[in-house]
């Protein structure tokens, strides 16, 4: 039974361009119009790629140009995780040679297979080396204090999406960062999350054998990386990210973003950020993708989540361990807006907020008289039960079910290696989403390798769907390796790719306009 939301009617796309000094623009006088979003492929993001790509977007670890953390280059941060039409974003370089250099800003998609759109580039500036900066004594927090080199006014024009600033020096070397344009006003079939709190408390910048901290290790003396004894409880946003300047496991995300945006859905674009902080309305959209690794959650961000559930939003995770740690993003360290994400873990947090203290999830409304009352399988269906070493198939369950339709798989049935890097399965001992059917769609047994003496033994790896009575369904791949099937040449299968549109079809056949 499909639930009748209160979706508002979609409106065209302002086409006003906002002012952006000194930037050669890239694209047309004038955008051409944009209809009503469907599920058809009449949308913005369809129109957006027939326009003509560019493969320049990429900047590879093996590439001799590309920065490392141990010489500085060239490296920079955006001063913010997102921004919307008109607003201002800055751009904090450093490079270690004074020289010339420029910043291409692209956008991501699939653009015939190139997978990305160069849309503006810099006027030449001038740069040289920033200071470094150096860990905060008690939170182990790493705050750059740039100025800004150059700003950028977002156009009107620009669709929402991922994008990607590229640093460009004189001598040749280049890195990035990513940031996401919003438009939360404007109502689409899906909204894509990327997991930016999850990408910063991986991010060890800078990576130099001395300095580098994130929410797992810092250095424990020089040249030696040390555990969590050594690590920071404080990470902040004003920082580039390690090396090239893609966050790890950013390649999660962007191959559910070329693959959404080749298939023709109706998609628009949000941070965790964007979620902590107010900005992200459920009812607008048919779903919620979080296609990447998104294991840091603050409280704001999950009760959107329950939100957008409690209001017939479905849900899709794509990747695994979800909704693990509980942190605070706030404007530490001085800065302004959620800037800085906070997480003690197993130590002791001094200021624990109304969730409780920023520890995992299902260790959290115990002291409620209610048993895990946190856990994220409540939520999920599922939720992370291990680490594998090397990958594992996945072992289809319920073939005759409409997610498994048109690939052919049979009950027992193995998609080689699909099960990678983490894995999320069902634990009896913990609560699951009330109200709901749950199916487990596979059973994958695997091989857990974390920590000492071989890892914990034989675990299970379940993907699970929940159908809530209202028809509103949520969505678990519980693997790294889903994201990875739909595009990547190494992973790619057209099994998953059947099974995935199943899934957002059903998604968007449910969801009705009132």
């Amino acid at each position: 039974m499909s639930k009748i939301t209160r979706r508002t009617a979609i409106g065209a796309l302002g086409v006003g361009v906002a002012g952006v000094a000194g930037y050669r623009y890239l694209g047309t006088d004038t955008e051409p119009p944009v209809r009503k979003a469907t599920s058809t492929g009449h949308n913005p993001a369809s129109i957006e790629n027939t326009r003509a790509g560019s493969a320049s977007w990429r900047v590879t670890p093996d590439d001799p140009r590309t920065s490392k953390d141990r010489a500085g280059q060239i490296q920079g941060y955006a001063s913010t995780t997102s921004a919307a039409h008109g607003d201002a974003l800055a751009f904090h370089v450093s490079l270690r040679t004074p020289q010339p250099f420029r910043i291409e800003i692209h956008r991501l998609g699939h653009y015939a297979g190139s997978g990305g759109r160069l849309l503006v580039t810099s006027p030449r500036l001038d740069g040289g080396p920033r200071a470094a900066p150096r860990p905060h004594p008690a939170t182990g927090a790493i705050v750059c204090d740039w100025p800004a080199s150059w700003e950028l006014r977002i156009p009107g024009t620009w669709l929402s999406g991922t994008y990607l600033a590229v640093f460009v020096a004189e001598d040749g070397h280049r890195s990035c960062t990513p940031f996401v344009v919003r438009d939360t006003d404007r109502s689409s079939d899906v909204l894509v999350v990327l997991p930016f709190a999850t990408y910063q408390a991986y991010n060890q910048w800078p990576l130099d054998g001395r300095t580098g901290k994130n929410l797992y290790k810092g250095y424990a003396r020089p040249g030696v990386v040390g555990n969590n004894k050594h690590r920071a409880f404080h990470v902040s946003f004003e920082r580039p990210y390690s090396d090239h300047g893609l966050p790890r496991w950013s390649e999660l995300d962007i191959s559910f973003v070329q693959w959404a945006e080749q298939h023709g859905y109706d998609v628009s674009y949000a941070t965790s950020v964007d979620l902590h902080e107010g900005r992200v309305d459920p009812e607008r959209y048919a779903a919620m993708v979080f296609p990447g690794h998104d294991e840091y959650w603050s409280g704001p961000m999950r009760d959107v989540v329950e939100r957008a559930v409690s209001v017939g939003t479905h849900i899709a995770f794509l990747a695994a361990n979800n909704i693990y740690f509980h942190v605070r993003l706030t404007d530490g360290d001085g800065r302004r807006g959620a800037r800085t994400v906070v997480c003690f873990k197993q130590d002791e947090d001094p200021r624990p907020d109304a969730n409780g203290p920023t520890t995992r999830w299902r260790d959290l409304g115990n002291e409620r008289g209610k048993k895990r009352g946190k856990a994220e399988q409540g939520l999920l269906g599922v939720q992370y039960n291990g680490i594998l070493a090397t990958p594992a198939p996945l072992v289809v369950r319920e073939p005759g079910h409409w997610f498994w339709a048109g690939t052919g798989l049979r009950d027992g049935e193995g998609i080689p290696d699909l099960v990678g890097v983490e894995a999320d399965g069902y634990d009896r001992s913990m609560p699951v989403p009330e109200d709901a059917e749950r199916t487990l769609l596979s059973e994958s047994p695997y091989g857990d390798s974390w920590g000492k003496g071989g890892g914990r033994g034989r675990r299970i790896q379940n993907t699970s769907l929940c159908e809530h009575e209202d028809g509103t369904l949520v969505f678990v791949a519980g693997t790294f390796h889903w994201s990875l099937a739909l595009t990547d040449p190494a992973h790619r299968d057209p099994r998953v790719q059947r099974a995935t549109k199943n899934l957002l079809d059903e998604m968007l056949a449910r969801h009705t306009t009132a």
